[in-house]
């Protein structure tokens, strides 16, 4: 980097080249991916046309949705007991979901000819922004970081994967309870356990994706590339999907244009919630939970990070009632924040593990 740069200057370039690269990157795959599998790049049931097409478009309403989020004064509330540097953030547009994930569940619709599955799956993922836009709305009326109740909130996401279950129940076939598990050629039945499974992985997984978006640019960018993953393993099966999942990758990668550091505008619960509730209901769909318990490894780890805190805090809870910290700050992208890496370092590791866990799976 140029001594002679500034440091807010350095960021900015080096958050630009980490968002290309990734851009780059997943576009190249997408291309070659679709080269492996004879599907021409240019034709609506393929990787690389659903990918371009919604991240040209996020980027684009992006120029358009900032300055209106910030006429309606969304800015983020920034916790004063988080990393000092995060301060500086505070005022920067929250809600930022509405950028992208409507774009790219109407783009994926169209391109998969409106089929059951897609718009099955895309009516989660909205029901999903919508519980998320909800929390951002109440955190910004109330000028604090608390949103609707943990209660209320877990109410809602429950209500919508029990929904979304019962579609499944009465529109898939029967076997669709057998889980698949890779590599030994095995289904392991569970009958009626796996439905309480499929609600928990849906409210589990996108609690998890909300937890990982607190870095410029890290949840849009490690989602982005799990969704390019899982749909280049549906492909053969579910075509449909293989558009939605390419088309919400390509959605993450249009939002990543203003999200990455430092960010014009934050995701929100309207966008995090969605994304992760869009993987759950694909995996679910296609039978590929193992696939998705791998691709979603960073995500796992950050939920455990908070878990394992909270635990520990009240395991060591003294007279006091003060108890000891396992991490300076969880989740763990804070605790790496305040052991010293800077923002785009966790995020550019989190971004070569995600493309590690996704090479896992797709080899």
């Amino acid at each position: 980097m140029d001594a002679k740069l500034s440091p807010e200057q350095g960021l900015n370039i080096s958050g630009i080249a980490l968002a290309s690269l990734l851009a780059i990157g997943l576009g190249t795959t997408a291309f070659w991916l679709d080269s492996m599998a004879n599907r021409l790049p240019w034709q609506s049931m393929s990787l690389t046309l659903p990918l371009l097409l919604c991240a040209m478009g996020s980027g684009v309403v992006g120029y358009w949705v900032i300055p209106l989020l910030q006429a309606l004064k969304t800015g983020q509330i920034i916790r004063e007991d988080g990393p000092q540097a995060h301060l500086k953030k505070a005022g920067t547009p929250t809600m930022g979901g509405i950028l992208f994930i409507p774009v790219s569940v109407l783009l994926a619709c169209i391109l998969a000819n409106f089929s059951t599955e897609v718009l099955a799956v895309s009516a989660l993922t909205i029901s999903y922004g919508l519980v998320g836009w909800l929390d951002d709305w109440q955190i910004l009326r109330r000028k604090s970081n608390k949103g609707i109740s943990p209660g209320t909130k877990l109410a809602l996401q429950v209500s919508f994967a029990a929904l979304f279950c019962l579609w499944l129940m009465f529109n898939q076939p029967s076997n669709i309870t057998n889980i698949a598990l890779p590599w030994v050629s095995f289904t392991l039945p569970l009958g009626f356990l796996f439905w309480p499974l499929a609600g928990f992985v849906l409210v589990a997984e996108s609690n998890a994706t909300n937890l990982t978006d607190g870095i410029d640019g890290l949840a849009a960018g490690t989602v982005a590339i799990a969704l390019l993953a899982l749909g280049a393993l549906i492909a053969p099966t579910a075509p449909g999907l293989m558009v939605f999942c390419a088309a919400l990758s390509g959605g993450c990668l249009g939002f990543l244009a203003h999200n990455r550091n430092p960010a014009r505008v934050f995701m929100g619960d309207t966008g995090s919630l969605a994304l992760g509730g869009a993987l759950a209901a694909v995996a679910l769909l296609t039978n590929t939970l193992v696939a998705l318990f791998i691709l979603s490894g960073i995500f796992f780890v950050e939920t455990i990070s908070v878990m394992a805190q909270v635990s520990y805090y009240k395991a060591t809870k003294g007279p006091d009632g003060k108890g000891k910290r396992l991490f300076k700050m969880a989740p763990l992208h804070h605790h790496l924040e305040l052991t010293g890496w800077s923002e785009l370092q966790v995020v550019g590791v989190f971004y070569i593990i995600a493309a590690i866990l996704a090479t896992i799976c797709l080899a």
